[in-house]
C-alpha cells in the first residue's frame, strides 16, 4: 500500500483508466480544474505541500505519470510526451474536465508543454517548474551539465544496460539521486521518500523512467523541432519558476539569457520568477510556488472566461 495518501488529507484516491494507462494518484478540492504533473524520480507525492493549498481554490488532479508511481501502462507501444499528453487529456475528460490549467515540475513540465502545444483547446494556462524545452537544452550540454544530470546519458544506452544497473541496487540509486537533487534526502518528507522508494523498487517503474529519457533524445526533440520550424507556439499564458540552478539552454553563452527568455521562443505571454531553493521546488519551496502560481492562475482564468 502506497504511503502517499497519508500526505493528502481530505483528498480522494485517483483511479481512472484510459485506453493505454490506468492512472493512480489523488484528486481533491473544488473550482476550476488544475492538473499537477510531477517529475523524476518521484510520484504525485511531490505535491503534498502544494496541492492542499491549491485545493482551496481549484479542483486538483494529481496523477502519477504513466509508468511512474502506481500508474500502470497497459500496452507495449511507443511512449513519448505526445503520447502521455493524449492519455492525460482522456483522463481529464473522464473527470468531466474539457479545459484545465497545468502545473508541471521536471519531467512533468516537459509533458505539460507538449500537452499545451498539441491540445491548445484543452490547456487554459501552463506553469513550468525548473524546466525549459528540451530542444533548447541539448545544444548547450557541456561537462558541468553532464556531471550533474548523468542519468540523461545513462538512460540512453542501448540494450538493457541501464535497466540492469538500476536493478542492482534500486534504493542506493534513488537515494543518491534525491540527495543530489534536494541537497540532502533528509530535507524531504519521509512519507514522500518512502513512496518514491516503494515505486522505484518496481522493475516496470524504472523501465518507464528510462523510456521517458530515451524519448527526450529522439521523438520528443523531433516534435519540438517540427513545432519550431512550423512557427507553432503555446497559445495560453505561460509562467516559469526557476530554482537556484545554472540555466542550460541554447544561447546561454550570452550570459544574460533567463528561463523566461527561453520560454518566449515558445509562447507570446510569458512571466518568470526565480525561487531561492534547490531543484525540487514543490517540496523545497512550496510557499513560494503557491504565492506565485495562484495570482497567475487567477489572472489566466479571468482572461480565459472572458
Amino acid at each position: 500500500m502506497s504511503r502517499a495518501p497519508d500526505l493528502f488529507e481530505g483528498f480522494s484516491p485517483l483511479d481512472r483508466q484510459t485506453s493505454r494507462v490506468r492512472f493512480s494518484g489523488v484528486t481533491g478540492g473544488e473550482g476550476p480544474p488544475l492538473l499537477l504533473l510531477h517529475g523524476y524520480p518521484e510520484s504525485h507525492a511531490t505535491w503534498h505541500e502544494v496541492a492542499p493549498a491549491l485545493a482551496k481554490r481549484y479542483t486538483v488532479v494529481a496523477p502519477d505519470l504513466p509508468g511512474y508511481g502506481k500508474s500502470r501502462v497497459l500496452d507495449a507501444g511507443p511512449w513519448n510526451k505526445r503520447a502521455v499528453g493524449v492519455e492525460l487529456v482522456a483522463m481529464m475528460r473522464g473527470f468531466g474536465h474539457d479545459r484545465f490549467a497545468v502545473l508541471g515540475h521536471d519531467r512533468g513540465a516537459r509533458v505539460g508543454y507538449r500537452l499545451a502545444l498539441d491540445h491548445p483547446d484543452r490547456v487554459s494556462a501552463y506553469c513550468s517548474l525548473a524546466v525549459v524545452p528540451t530542444l533548447d537544452v541539448w545544444p548547450a550540454v557541456d561537462r558541468q551539465f553532464a556531471k550533474g544530470a548523468f542519468h540523461w546519458f545513462l538512460f540512453l544506452q542501448p540494450g538493457d544496460l541501464p535497466e540492469r544497473m538500476l536493478a542492482a541496487d534500486p534504493d542506493a540509486f534513488l537515494e543518491a539521486t534525491l540527495n543530489q537533487m534536494a541537497g540532502g534526502i533528509e530535507k524531504l518528507h519521509p512519507a514522500a521518500v518512502a513512496d518514491y522508494r516503494e515505486a522505484f523498487r518496481e522493475k516496470s517503474v524504472r523501465q518507464a523512467m528510462i523510456e521517458d529519457y530515451r524519448s527526450a533524445y529522439d521523438t520528443d526533440i523531433d516534435h519540438d523541432a517540427a513545432d519550431r520550424a512550423a512557427g507553432r507556439k503555446i497559445a495560453c499564458p505561460v509562467m516559469v519558476l526557476w530554482a537556484d540552478e545554472r540555466l542550460v539552454a541554447s544561447g546561454m553563452e550570452t550570459g544574460v539569457l533567463t528561463a523566461a527568455d527561453v520560454w518566449r521562443r515558445w509562447a507570446g505571454d510569458v512571466s518568470g520568477f526565480d525561487i531561492a531553493c534547490g531543484h525540487l521546488l514543490p517540496e523545497q519551496a512550496p510557499e513560494a510556488v503557491i504565492e506565485k502560481i495562484v495570482p497567475f492562475l487567477e489572472a489566466s482564468l479571468k482572461r480565459d472566461t472572458g
